[in-house]
């Protein structure tokens, strides 16, 4: 067979059996796509269905809206109506008032007539004296007359009064009502953090009661300080902090002088700046009258110091003194001892984990049970007198020397807060006003006992009543203009020192109350570029405050 002939049939073969198998091929591919375009159908016809359901649902919700409103303007009309309808009735009252005192007036103004015209009959055959009688009681009718028109007068002055009153009192509830909208809705604007701060004052207060009755019997016998019940300080027991999480409770615990022994404040002249130290000195006292009643007890002073060192525990000059001051560092170590020592010893220790954290000048420890954590801050101090001014371990600067002990303010500011809080409605917020500002503060250069400061003279200056709900607003914006008006000036003078208008409740030795006023932001006023800084990060803040406050974008 000829080779082209054999090619052309194998070709033409493959034509012919080719052709069904294209045409199965497109009358599958036709069916899938119809299959495809009635899939797609029943697609749009659900989507159609489901943007009318949302049309219908938008609609109906348009609708509730729409009667919700009716139904406002409608409430809002009837109080209208009501308050016109009281308004009126009071006026047909008055004017009827008003008639009823006309009708009388004529009614006396016809009788006086007709009085007139039998005197002027009888005057005919009466003499001239009966007519002067008659002239009088003219007058007086006259006299009575007058009487009458300004009893109507007051009663008609004493009617629009009250009318005026009842308006007045209208008014000033509607826009106390918009205040008090205004200060709801501000107040849903600021992330407020979850603490329970009266529940970590009380588990704090319960928890240093324990250990304070410990430290009696452990300390009774012994020449060290005595430890007096401690008292709760700082932003915790005031009722804030800026902090949500990791809340540290302070407490100072006063100290006493031991047998034998007395404690002498003197002012620390070389380290005398805005805050006032003090050193702590102690002193030995005669105890032989003491030996003499039958005391275990031999008198430092009079006593050999080898008999005194066989026979009786060293004095508190050979314990916790440096130079026969008291050393805070030194008395920090062995608060560290009594806590570690007395804690089994407490019911908390059964469920409760004691945690002792560094510190060269206070006891910090931090307590857990697996579900809930409190820190806790021990600081310790001296009385000054009988005064709630105290010399304390809290330092106040960096690389302060172990035996200068500041003066604190700490506890005359927490009886402050419990001043206020006594005549405070229940509903009042001075509280929520600095938490909300002592967190705004964070990151920025302005210290929280700057803001505190700040706060603690409107909270002096303002009445608490002006502190509720509806004056929300205008109390953050007292608090944010005070902070511009002391960045600008250079100048926020300290609370207590200087200040006459404490509460007569705060105890304040003369000298404190009576000094000089001393300026918080004195570095505002040293260093030009402070200032300039301080400017800049107030204007940053006043943003951040605008935005969260007044929703200011």
């Amino acid at each position: 067979m000829d080779p082209w002939v054999f090619w052309f049939l194998l070709w033409q073969s493959i034509v012919h059996y080719l052709q069904p198998m294209g045409d199965d091929w497109d009358e599958e591919t036709c069916l899938q796509m119809e299959l495809r375009a009635k899939q797609l159908e029943w697609e749009r016809l659900l989507l159609e269905q489901e943007v009318e359901q949302l049309i219908l649902e938008q609609s109906a919700e348009e609708q509730y809206l729409q009667l919700v409103n009716v139904a406002v303007l409608l409430a809002l009309a009837l109080v209208l109506c009501f308050m016109e309808w009281k308004r009126s009735l009071r006026r047909e009252e008055n004017d009827e008032g008003n008639n009823g005192a006309n009708e009388e007036e004529a009614r006396n103004g016809d009788a006086n007539g007709e009085e007139a015209v039998g005197n002027e009959e009888d005057n005919v055959n009466r003499e001239e004296d009966n007519n002067d009688d008659g002239n009088v009681q003219e007058v007086g009718n006259a006299a009575a007359n007058e009487a009458d028109n300004d009893g109507n007068e007051v009663v008609n002055e004493a009617a629009n009064a009250e009318n005026n009153d009842d308006v007045a009192n209208v008014v000033q509830e509607e826009e106390d009502d918009i205040e008090d909208i205004i200060g709801e809705t501000v107040m849903e604007r600021i992330q407020w953090p979850v603490q329970d701060l009266q529940r970590g004052c009380e588990w704090t207060t319960v928890l240093m009661d324990n250990y304070t009755i410990w430290f009696g019997h452990v300390l009774s016998t012994s020449f060290y300080p005595v430890l007096q019940r401690a008292i709760g300080v700082g932003s915790a027991f005031e009722g804030w902090s800026p902090r949500e999480q990791d809340v540290v409770y302070r407490m100072l615990i006063p100290m006493t002088p031991p047998r034998g022994h007395s404690f002498h404040l003197e002012l620390d002249t070389a380290w005398q700046r805005q805050v006032r130290k003090f050193r702590v000195r102690v002193q030995l006292e005669c105890t032989c009258t003491r030996e003499q009643q039958g005391e275990n007890m031999l008198c430092f002073l009079h006593h050999p110091k080898e008999e005194l060192r066989r026979n009786q525990d060293p004095s508190l000059l050979d314990t916790l003194c440096t130079s026969s001051y008291l050393d805070v560092q030194k008395t920090a170590r062995w608060f560290y001892q009594l806590v570690r020592a007395i804690w089994p010893a407490l019911p908390q220790s059964h469920s409760w984990h004691l945690m002792l954290l560094p510190s060269r000048r206070s006891c910090r420890f931090k307590v857990t049970n697996g579900e809930e954590s409190f820190r806790i801050e021990m600081l310790f101090g001296v009385r000054r007198g009988d005064s709630d001014i105290f010399v304390s371990s809290q330092p106040r600067e960096a690389h302060t020397p172990s035996t200068t002990w500041p003066e604190t303010y700490a506890v005359a500011e927490a009886q402050f807060f419990q001043h206020i809080a006594r005549q405070a409605p229940p509903d009042s917020l001075h509280l929520q006003c600095l938490q909300f500002f002592a967190r705004l503060l964070l990151g920025f250069c302005f210290s929280t006992y700057t803001m505190k400061t700040i706060f603690m003279h409107l909270l002096n200056a303002i009445p608490v009543s002006s502190w509720r709900r509806r004056h929300f607003l205008d109390r953050l914006l007292d608090i944010r203009d005070s902070l511009s008006l002391c960045v600008r000036a250079k100048r926020l003078n300290h609370f207590m020192v200087g200040n006459q208008r404490i509460p007569h409740d705060i105890n304040l030795p003369s000298d404190v109350q009576e000094a000089t006023r001393y300026n918080l932001f004195h570095c505002l006023a040293q260093d030009s570029d402070v200032h300039s800084q301080a400017m800049h990060e107030f204007q940053v803040l006043q943003k951040w405050f605008e935005s969260i406050v007044l929703d200011e974008h």
